[in-house]
């Protein structure tokens, strides 16, 4: 079978994992790489110094005639080279969200079926063995389930320019939130109800109308709930920034990953993904009301680092192009996660809960 030729969009964080995912695989050959400062050539000395490198993508996209595009720009630029790449008859890997609205992801997911091309969508916990173990644990634990999760960063230096970027088109709570709020779908199985949300403005460098920290609260049918909060910048607390809880009536689980939630790791983008150990507690009691069951600790030190998780990533994504895998659960569970998080950003700048 020939190669995929893959058009790398975005050289930042993401991008670079991403590229050397790519670079490793057989299967995937780069045919160039794109953005529009100098991140393409560092990206590109680190692989060997061998692609294409262009400061425009449609005449990237033309040039190369890709036979995939890994989209790993900021949000607001997804939608129009999704769209983009459709059109040009090629496979889309894109970094989430897939759009800043809901109408913007469902034309997207639109013209991914009309090409009759492949959409993955960069849901990096769907790939994490810890994270969906995880899950299936949370799925144990009865209904209605109770989802604590947050992840504050103390952004400074390039990060904070970075956050700042990224806060030019959504805030916190929408760009990481689908993350967290796919894992909460994932776990209940159920139909989210209504979103409400707080949130609050941080820093004068902001534009006026967008806020810097944020916390989501969303009910599901089954009578499960969830919060989701995440804040970024110089000002952001390093104590409490990383939670990952689930009750039900069974019990609860808990990551407790003491590396990543360390003083100094709310800015370490490998942390965030860590697990390190899964604290599962039993709430069988005995008449005495004492517990009958110790805490179980699963062990998950041989995790896959950010980059192994993105190898996973590109690996899927490959499958789902060999094997012609049916992508519309994924893309379906795409707009419903974004659903929430643009919800619960409209219910901070109304004061309101939004029913969904």
């Amino acid at each position: 079978m020939n190669k995929i030729k893959v058009l790398v969009v975005g050289c930042g964080n993401m991008g670079r994992s991403h590229a050397l995912a790519y670079h490793a695989l057989n299967d995937f050959d780069i045919c160039g790489i794109v953005s529009r400062g100098a991140s393409k050539e560092k990206l590109n000395e680190e692989l060997g110094g061998d692609y294409p490198l262009f400061s425009d993508y449609h005449q990237a996209l033309k040039e190369t005639q890709a036979d995939a595009v890994c989209i790993s720009t900021y949000p607001d630029t997804h939608e129009e080279y999704a769209l983009a790449a459709f059109a040009a008859g090629a496979h889309v890997f894109l970094e989430k969200p897939v759009a800043p609205t809901v109408e913007g992801c469902e034309r997207v997911v639109a013209a991914a079926k009309a090409a009759n091309k492949k959409l993955v969508v960069g849901y990096i916990l769907r790939h994490h063995p810890s994270w969906t173990q995880f899950v299936d644990i949370a799925k144990g634990l009865g209904k209605p389930l109770v989802m604590r999760m947050n992840l504050n960063q103390q952004s400074h230096g390039s990060m904070w320019d970075t956050h700042k970027n990224l806060m030019n088109s959504m805030s916190p709570i929408v760009d990481c939130g689908v993350h967290y709020v796919d894992v909460m779908c994932q776990m209940t199985q159920a139909k989210p109800l209504r979103v409400s949300a707080i949130g609050a403005r941080l820093s004068e460098e902001l534009n006026p109308g967008m806020y810097n920290y944020g916390q989501l609260q969303v009910s599901f049918d089954d009578g499960s709930v969830g919060w989701y909060e995440a804040g970024w910048g110089p000002m952001a607390s390093t104590k409490a920034f990383f939670i990952k809880d689930v009750w039900g009536p069974n019990g609860s689980a808990t990551i407790t990953a003491q590396n990543a939630s360390g003083d100094d790791q709310s800015d370490n983008v490998d942390a965030h993904t860590k697990t390190e150990q899964i604290r599962v507690h039993s709430s069988e009691i005995n008449e005495q009301n004492e517990f009958i069951n110790e805490d179980q600790w699963i062990s998950t030190d041989d995790e896959p680092d950010h980059d192994g998780l993105c190898l996973r990533e590109q690996e899927y994504f490959l499958k789902s192009i060999q094997e012609d895998l049916d992508l519309s659960d994924h893309m379906n569970d795409a707009i419903n996660s974004l659903k929430i998080v643009l919800a619960a950003d409209q219910a901070f700048k109304t004061g309101q809960t939004i029913q969904l």
